[in-house]
Order: structure tokens, then C-alpha cells, then sequence
């Protein structure tokens, strides 16, 4: 016969196992939930419902705002510039200079994965700089960037949103 002394470490055994598992089941959907890695795809009309159409024509139809009119240009706040479409953190503030160009511009992004580099033929040669996780037309990249790194991202503000420190 089982004495309540084993039932009662059954017992407990069995409830400290179904916690773990539950906890392990809440720590992996946060992960996967709060994982910036996954693909964002919307379609068209998806996008122009949350965008406004000047943020749709650059980061979805790889536009151009006009030079100096950016909100960020000359902007000084210490924080993260994040992708306005997704929200993909993607240049630190530390990391903005003045290029002098209208338009805000970086010398390194936060993390190599959380940006595409594709070749743009459209006018002469350059880079294209697109968000990893969208996809959304950010700027383009050149090599006549001040130290450390030699590059100047040349980048649309209103593809980006800003999130203080």
C-alpha cells in the first residue's frame, strides 16, 4: 500500500513538472512573439492602411523624400531608429552624423542582420539598403563614410521612427 508520505512527493513532483512545462511553454511563445527575425508580409492594401502615403510611396514603392525636408536630418535625440514599418531596430543614434547630404545619415546599422543590401542599377550604380524583416525601401548605402567603417547609410526619415533611450 502507498503511504501518504509517497503520494505527498508524487504529488509535489508532479505539480513542480507541470510548472515547468508551463513556463518553458510561456518563455518559448515570448521568444517567438517578440522575435524580430520572423518575416513581416502584408500585402498592398495591408500597407497602405497603417502607412501614410508618403511612408507607403518610399518603403513600399521605393521613393525618395525630397533633401532636408526629413524630420531626422538634423536631429539630435539619443535613442534607436527603428524601421517604420515593422518596427526592426536598425541604427543607434551614436552611430548618425551630418553628411551634409539632406538626409539622415549612419555609419554603421545596429546589427548586420536586421538590413538588406541589394544592388540598384535605377540611376547609375549604387546600394540599396532595404529592412530585413519587411523588406521596406530604407535608402541606399555609399563608401565615403567617416571612420571607423568608411560608409555613409543615406536613409529616408520617414522610413524610420524613433524610439528615445
Amino acid at each position: 500500500m502507498i503511504q501518504i508520505s509517497q503520494i505527498s512527493r508524487i504529488s509535489v513532483f508532479l505539480c513542480f513538472f507541470i510548472l515547468a512545462c508551463q513556463a518553458k511553454s510561456n518563455v518559448q511563445k515570448t521568444h517567438t512573439e517578440n522575435n524580430m527575425s520572423e518575416k513581416v508580409v502584408k500585402s498592398d492594401d495591408e500597407w497602405k492602411a497603417i502607412l501614410t502615403p508618403e511612408q507607403y510611396e518610399v518603403t513600399r514603392k521605393h521613393g525618395t523624400e525630397r533633401p532636408f525636408t526629413g524630420k531626422y536630418n538634423d536631429f539630435k535625440g539619443k535613442g534607436v531608429f527603428q524601421c517604420v514599418n515593422c518596427g526592426n531596430p536598425l541604427f543607434a543614434s551614436q552611430t548618425k552624423f551630418d553628411s551634409g547630404t539632406g538626409w539622415p545619415s549612419y555609419w554603421e546599422p545596429i546589427a548586420k542582420e536586421n538590413i538588406k543590401l541589394i544592388e540598384d542599377n535605377s540611376y547609375g550604380r549604387r546600394v540599396e539598403v532595404l529592412c530585413n524583416r519587411c523588406e521596406a525601401h530604407l535608402g541606399h548605402v555609399f563608401n565615403d563614410g567617416p571612420p571607423p567603417t568608411g560608409q555613409r547609410y543615406c536613409i529616408n526619415s520617414v522610413a524610420l521612427k524613433f524610439v528615445e533611450e
